[in-house]
């Protein structure tokens, strides 16, 4: 371990002006003083840092197509790896969106070993923790890197939690457990006194390894800022992120390694099933095709050498129709629990908290480190509160309310990254559990740490309907928050005076009333209307979608000539319920291209993505950032809003139908 960073290299400054950005590329050296005052390019998506069909690979050809996915287009292939930086300087919520670990390891081997930004998303930063890349939010480090002075260690370790700070110091998770395991470090107790607690911090100061070796688990209270590791319930990852983690697992263990408790692994092939119904001409050449199809082979090897539960495609008539489920829709509909700690390989991991439990997304190097030690490390956020008080308007649901969330100040000036939302209040246990789904779902479009509510009657029924589990039983895996508990901040949202929403292109932050939309730009003409993904494809949005098409129907109308409507299924159960009530026979008669479960064009990798930047797109997904979902632009809505929208070309309000 050093205590100092050596320079690095060349500072790369990811300034808006694309003609400066091009001009580094090209070799020439910009000086801090010069641009400073010069905007740089904020919310970063890992999206962008490493497009979808990027994450194909696993290994360091992620190097030559390092950040080819940012807005503007001046990176290339071999940009970033063959311009000598080693230090790369950009604006708020660097790392924003996907929990991808490919995102800072494609930095990390195209030679960057700084990353500098203005706010830094919580799952970016810890990835980039676990595999050595060194962030900072401290500016004035720059024209110290431009003189070539030596950083102390202490600078990228301030402020941090000592397992955080022992991690960097180490260079990596898996080098800080080598030393654990030969104790030579150690993680501090934790100490904190007997205090009132909010429902993140009660179920994990449970969870809480106190003695590895002993086994012992729970500790009297925890605070914000207090870390430790953490022992999972579940762990579960899908092909785009499993290969990865095998690879890091087996390079660090051994390729004979076992996981533990394997009947607590779970692993899903569901995001790249349709892939090839939409991948271009240029990446089948590239050889993309057969690269991602290892994904799922190497999965599949994987699953079956360690005996771990594969949820896997599904044929009909001996045909490929699709996936058993995404993977987050089955993991509420199957697998995780009230009051248990979820962790997965995916960022929408935190939808499970619909159920009353812990559930975060983590990167492929904490899953390989969990599937052997099947804990986690954790630092104790803060946690803010979201009462939402009244009744929901006709022609409004949860996605309404969390476009409106999410376009708050406190969101949109990255204050709420990091944080925990804990949904409460009596709009909350009006909603069904595929609305509450929603909310927390879309915890992580804020850079949230996660999305939680207090489990109830709904969820108790719930889990007795779905899965044939005790009232009595489930009951008594409900943990509630302390009545006095402190939180980071609290808002009360009135739920009566929320209206239609849409997200402009671009982030899931950038949302308005659908009202001033029309007022702002008039009429906007849509070319693909997009139902479904984890968020939008759950049963109670089957219901809205055959709510709007139904009325349309009655009415004579369907899509028009021009816009192409897609309804895509989170899971084979959710498909079933749908057939079951006739919505199936409604969709096809409003003109919708019916479509199995998969993550689909939520990724780019299914029916549904644009193919030219000129397309609109309106979509019941989670996020819009750029490219996301193909080159065109994508609105966010409610799925009331994109059946509407599709029925009438335009984003439209289902109370014009």
């Amino acid at each position: 371990m050093s205590n100092v960073v050596n320079s690095p290299g060349r500072i790369l400054y990811l300034t808006e002006d694309q003609e400066l950005l091009g001009r580094q590329l090209a070799g020439e050296k910009l000086e801090w003083t010069n641009i400073q005052e010069q905007p740089l390019v904020g919310s970063i998506s890992t999206d962008e840092i490493t497009p979808g069909w990027v994450c194909y690979y696993y290994d360091e050809t992620l190097a030559r197509y390092s950040l080819v996915g940012l807005r503007g287009g001046a990176i290339k292939k071999d940009s970033i790896k063959d311009g000598g930086f080693g230090v790369i300087v950009s604006g708020i919520s660097k790392g924003c969106g996907s929990s991808r670990e490919t995102a800072p390891y494609s930095e990390l081997k195209a030679g960057i070993r700084i990353v500098i930004a203005k706010s830094i998303e919580k799952i970016y930063q810890q990835n980039s923790q676990n595999i050595g890349l060194l962030t900072s939010t401290d500016f004035s480090l720059i024209p110290r890197l431009e003189r070539g002075e030596e950083i102390p260690m202490e600078e990228f370790t301030r402020g941090l939690d000592p397992i955080s700070a022992s991690i960097v110091e180490h260079g990596g998770l898996f080098a800080y457990n080598r030393a654990r395991l030969a104790g030579k470090t150690a993680p501090p107790a934790v100490t904190t006194a007997r205090r009132p607690m909010t429902l993140c911090e009660k179920i994990l100061a449970h969870h809480a390894v106190v003695d590895a070796g002993q086994g012992l688990l729970g500790a009297s209270a925890v605070k914000p800022g207090d870390a430790f590791f953490a022992r999972t319930d579940v762990r579960f990852s899908h092909e785009y992120v499993t290969a990865m983690a095998e690879s890091v697992f087996t390079s660090e263990l051994g390729k004979d390694a076992q996981v533990t408790d394997p009947a607590s692994i779970y692993a899903f092939r569901d995001h790249l099933t349709f892939l090839t119904k939409v991948m271009s001409k240029a990446h089948k050449e590239m050889g993309l095709a057969e690269q991602a199809e290892e994904l799922a082979t190497v999965q599949d090897a994987f699953t079956k050498r360690q005996r771990i539960k594969l949820y896997g495609e599904v044929h009909r008539d001996g045909k490929l129709v699709g996936s058993e489920a995404i993977c987050h829709n089955k993991v509420i509909e199957e697998i995780a629990l009230p009051g248990q700690l979820v962790i997965g390989t995916d960022s929408h991991t935190c939808m499970a908290g619909a159920l009353g439990c812990f559930a975060f997304g983590v990167g492929s190097t904490d899953m390989a480190n969990a599937w052997l030690t099947k804990d986690v490390r954790v630092t104790v956020p803060e946690s803010a509160r979201f009462e939402l008080t009244g009744t929901l308007p006709s022609g409004v649901c949860a996605k309404d309310v969390m476009l409106h969330i999410l376009s708050l100040p406190f969101f949109k000036t990255g204050q709420g990254i990091g944080k925990v939302m804990e949904f409460c209040g009596e709009g909350v246990r009006a909603m069904s559990l595929d609305e509450r789904a929603t909310l927390t779902n879309m915890a992580v479009e804020a850079g949230g740490f996660t999305g939680i509510i207090e489990a109830d009657e709904t969820v108790v029924t719930y889990l007795h309907q779905q899965r044939g589990l005790d009232h009595e039983a489930m009951r008594a895996l409900i943990v509630k928050a302390d009545p006095d508990a402190t939180y980071c901040a609290t808002f009360t949202i009135d739920l009566g005076a929320i209206h239609p929403m849409v997200a402009l292109p671009g982030d899931p932050r950038n949302g308005m009333p659908l009202t001033e939309l029309e007022g702002k730009s008039g009429p906007v003409k849509i070319d693909i209307a997009y139902g479904g993904s984890c968020t939008g494809g759950k049963k109670a949005d089957m219901d809205m979608y055959a709510e709007v098409l139904g009325a349309a129907v009655r009415k004579g109308r369907k899509v028009p000539d021009g816009v192409h409507l897609y309804i895509q299924f989170g899971s084979q159960d959710i498909r079933r319920y749908a057939e079951d009530r006739g919505y199936l026979e409604v969709f096809a008669q409003a003109g919708a291209e019916l479509v199995d479960p998969s993550c689909g064009a939520c990724i780019k990798a299914g029916p549904g993505v644009s193919d030219s930047p000129d397309q609109v797109t309106v979509s019941s997904q989670n996020r819009n950032f750029p490219g996301r979902s193909g080159p065109g632009k994508v609105y966010l809505a409610s799925p009331l809003v994109v059946a509407a929208s599709a029925i009438l070309g335009r984003i439209a309000s289902p109370a014009e139908i």
